[in-house]
């Protein structure tokens, strides 16, 4: 719908009118400040609606707003009570003169009236705004969740001139409100008492940051209804069981193993029972596959507990002597990962269930994660992520000190990285490690970063498990309705140190003399259940022995285990990819030639250097005619050549995503992958996705400005499928720099510790062609040293595919445009996958030198490790062994020479 102000606003939206006039008319009507202005656009809507349900003086505010009155000018008072007239008719027909005072002191009445009501809605917005600063989120009872002790001001009845008096007075609730239920009016009294249920109880909300009044609307529905926490009986129980099983699985690992470090759960039991609450509802609203990313604390409970990984196998990982049976090193057991489906009982459909593996840099893992989600919505056919998603579990010091945090999402609601939203659940321990939160933050919250993608922040105390049920039912629903990312803040403590091993109270002596002295979760909510009658202490005891003999079973099991298999902990196993022997161990078979048929490159180069079917800029068209000369004499540049291999592959089914910042057109200017219309905003022409009607997608994708985040999403989006090319490419080469723990944590080291194979490939432009001290060079000394060379093992005789399944990555700085063809496309011909590091030119993209004849890249042709020069060897007086622009350099050099 659409208002018109004559020739000053013109055609705009309604709410953008009005937006103005509230921000013009601040200083003149000073109610329009504030949070108020927000409130005061929903009572709008509500006029919009039906006139009559507002105040009488708002639906004049309202029409005189839209009639076009300036500032200071709309508010007009409209007094509830009447106001006598100056002059009334007397007993014998003459005009009588009222009592001057009895009219103004009427009319002051009325006035009062309406200030006392619109004072009562700025009350109602202030809770819903503020509530959550006064919440009762510490199960320690001894620090306050916002480290801020205060009351708000706005939360005080003085700050709206409201007495005791006022608290059995009536008040008409808004329309935007569901606290009343079906009472339209309630006493200020019973208003407060519902509002410091609401929002200042176990359950702090923050949402009114969110800008789209009707997602508000949507968390005030959820919080508000009454009645809306109510559990049933089976619902207790069945909490009550999960309890007993996160508990007594700590108690079981902590007796029988006790110095062991195992980042036990204890303080936040109730994660388990939160996730399983978030799988069920979000199972019930079509979610079947869950991604889960988390740091150590509490990952071996819910390996056991969330994922129903085999308690045996889990047990035995306890066991000091035992080795790897396949090949790798293995990591310890509170970083692995793992890959399970089942049944879940309460839907009676099936899930899967994935633990991304980990290192110990604290959220490195968040972008992996969100990639593989984004990769198996693809190659599920899932594009509004209605069937996988995201769990992200968080540290308090983590979530708010880490910078991969922000990055990962700020790529959450971009087109080519949004995974329909991640469900975030922060264990906040209230300490990291021993950093008090005074010291380890400067916002109020550890979670106050996700108010920059507009989440919903759901602060609640872990002590009150069904308060945390119900923060995990609006979670579930939110994401399902709204596909955006949404905060579980679960407020909890640590009840051991950083590890089982460690002294808490050195330095916080106060908080774990506390700790001591408060029962843990079940015992609280066994009370709790006793005393309501829901259950019985026979039930509890039980469900307690009916946990002890699964646990006591399983590790009866686990000493019988005399080996352990790191393909046991894959997070998402690739079935049917490895060609096994009998012992699953995988066959190396020869990897074939690379070359493809002279028809197909001249397909891909034509429609490469085509005009397109858009109005492009005039530098585009003398690059798509200097292609189309090359097309014509059959050889290619560094651009044609890297295009030659990307359509190839497409046109052969496999799928190519390249991402990084400015790939669609280049760093320098080469690629243009993606085309312009130079007249059309957005409308733009993509030649690799129009080789064939049967090819294979082709994703290419400018990122944000981020390279750890970027990077580590694309990782994630190779390691969930092995049958699609996936490629980063760096602004600079130097620019890995950003992204180093994914590099040295994940890419080159993660085959080894996780049995994780993949075939990303990064791109370094600039690779080695000196620039300065910034961009003078990749650091390929870096990735050399990180290479897992061993010098006591000789090649020689040795297939080169035996060497790159031996090594953990492949180093390149390639010479010729048809080598780097057959690198990218060697990725998706090997029998495995590795990744491969490419310290890709400046100056061999357009040199003269640096091309490639189409022959050496049809059948029967191959990547070439050494490209032989040709010459009569008999006749070599000096020989050079050279690489990228280095073989221009000797060219020249032999060129002055002579020879």
């Amino acid at each position: 719908m659409y208002a018109v102000r004559g020739k000053l606003l013109g055609r705009i939206p309604v709410h953008h009118a009005l937006r103005s006039a509230l921000k013009s008319s601040a200083a003149a009507e000073p109610f329009l400040n504030g949070s108020s202005s927000t409130y005061v656009e929903e009572m709008y809507e509500s006029w919009r609606q039906d006139p009559s349900s507002v105040h009488k003086s708002w639906q004049i505010f309202f029409s005189r707003t839209e009639g076009g009155a300036g500032p200071g000018e709309a508010h007009v008072s409209a007094p509830n009570m009447p106001v006598y007239p100056m002059f009334a008719p007397s007993a014998g027909g003459a005009a009588a003169e009222a009592p001057a005072g009895d009219v103004i002191q009427s009319s002051r009445a009325g006035q009062s009236m309406i200030l006392k009501h619109h004072n009562f809605q700025r009350l109602l917005r202030s809770y819903q705004s503020s509530g959550h600063h006064i919440a009762k989120l510490d199960p320690l009872g001894i620090g306050s969740a916002d480290l801020d002790s205060t009351v708000p001001e706005v939360l005080t009845l003085e700050y709206y001139n409201f007495t005791k008096q006022d608290m059995d007075q009536y008040f008409q609730l808004p329309k935007h409100t569901y606290f009343g239920g079906d009472e339209k009016e309630l006493t200020l009294r019973e208003t407060i008492n519902r509002l410091e249920r609401i929002y200042c109880g176990s359950i702090g909300t923050e949402f009114m940051h969110i800008h789209d009044p009707t997602a508000r609307e949507y968390i005030r529905k959820w919080i508000e209804k009454p009645g809306i926490r109510n559990m049933t009986s089976e619902e207790k129980r069945i909490l009550l069981a999960r309890l007993v099983r996160s508990t007594r699985f700590e108690e079981y690992l902590a007796k029988k193993w006790p110095s062991e470090k195992r980042f036990g759960l204890e303080g936040c039991e109730v994660l388990i029972p939160a996730m399983k609450q978030i799988i069920d509802i979000a199972n019930s609203r079509g979610v079947d596959n869950f991604v889960i990313g988390m740091p150590h604390r509490g990952r071996l409970n819910v390996l056991a507990n969330v994922c129903r990984k085999e308690l045996e196998k889990l047990f035995n990982q306890f066991n000091p002597d035992m080795a790897p049976e396949d090949e790798g090193s293995g990591d310890v057991k509170y970083h692995l990962g793992m890959y399970h489906r089942r049944i879940n009982h309460l839907t009676n459909k099936e899930v899967t269930l994935s633990v991304v593996a980990n290192p110990s840099h604290l959220e490195a893992v968040n972008p992996v994660v969100c990639g593989k989600v984004r990769a198996t919505q693809f190659f599920n056919g899932d594009e509004a992520g209605q069937k996988t998603m995201a769990i992200l579990l968080h540290g308090d010091a983590a979530y708010s000190g880490q910078g991969v945090v922000y990055e990962t999402m700020h790529l959450s609601d971009l087109p080519s990285y949004t995974t329909g939203g991640t469900i975030h659940i922060v264990v906040n321990n209230q300490v990291g490690f021993t950093t008090d939160p005074r010291f380890s933050r400067s916002s109020p919250y550890c979670t106050d970063v996700a108010k920059v993608v507009n989440a919903p922040i759901l602060h609640v105390n872990a002590d009150d498990p069904e308060a945390v049920m119900h923060v995990c039912n609006v979670a579930a629903n939110w994401r399902a309705d709204w596909g955006k990312d949404v905060v579980i803040d679960l407020v909890c403590y640590r009840r051991n140190g950083h590890n089982e091993a460690d002294e808490p109270s050195f330095t916080q002596p106060l908080m774990y003399k506390r700790i001591r002295e408060t029962p843990n979760v079940l015992n609280k909510y066994s009370a709790q259940l006793l005393a309501e009658g829901a259950v019985s202490q026979a039930d509890i005891d039980e469900e307690i022995a009916s946990f002890d003999k699964i646990l006591n079973d399983a590790y009866q099991k686990s000493t019988a285990i005399t080996k352990m298999k790191l393909t046991d902990w894959l997070d998402s196993p690739w079935d049917h990819f490895f060609e096994c022997d009998a012992n699953k161990v995988p066959i190396l078979r020869e990897t074939p030639t690379t070359g493809t048929n002279d028809s197909v490159l001249k397909i891909i180069a034509e429609t490469f250097s085509a005009d397109p079917p858009i109005k492009v800029h005039p530098g585009i068209k003398r690059i798509l005619k200097g292609r189309k000369k090359m097309a014509e004499a059959r050889e290619a540049d560094w651009a044609l050549g890297e295009a030659l291999a990307f359509g190839s592959l497409l046109m052969e089914g496999y799928h190519v995503r390249l991402s990084g910042q400015d790939v669609e057109r280049g760093t320098f200017s080469h690629r243009h992958h993606v085309l312009h219309d130079q007249d059309v905003d957005g409308k733009v022409y993509n030649p690799l996705q129009n080789l064939s009607s049967s090819q294979q997608k082709y994703s290419v994708s400018n990122s944000s400005l981020s390279e750890f985040g970027v990077l580590g999403f694309e990782l994630g989006f190779s390691q969930h499928n092995p049958n699609s090319l996936v490629c980063w490419e760096a602004q600079f080469g130097d620019f890995f720099n950003t992204a180093q723990p994914i590099v040295d944590q994940f890419i080159s080291s993660g085959q080894d510790k996780w049995y994780r194979q993949s075939n990303l490939v990064m791109l370094l432009p600039h690779g080695m062609e000196g620039m300065g001290p910034e961009h003078s060079s990749a650091r390929m000394e870096r990735f050399l040293q990180m290479c897992n060379d061993d010098e006591d093992c000789k090649y020689q005789g040795v297939s080169s595919d035996q060497q790159l399944w031996d090594c953990n990555w492949q180093i390149m700085n390639v010479t010729t445009p048809a080598n780097m063809f057959h690198a990218l496309r060697r990725q998706m011909y090997m029998k495995f996958r590795k990744p491969l590091v490419v310290f890709t030119p400046k100056s061999l993209l357009r040199h003269p030198l640096a091309r490639s004849s189409f022959d050496e890249m049809i059948p029967g042709t191959s990547f070439k490790p050494i490209i032989p020069e040709g010459n009569d060897v008999t006749k070599t007086k000096k020989t050079y062994l050279v690489f990228g622009k280095g073989l221009l350099r000797s060219l020249r050099g032999a060129s002055k020479e002579g020879t």
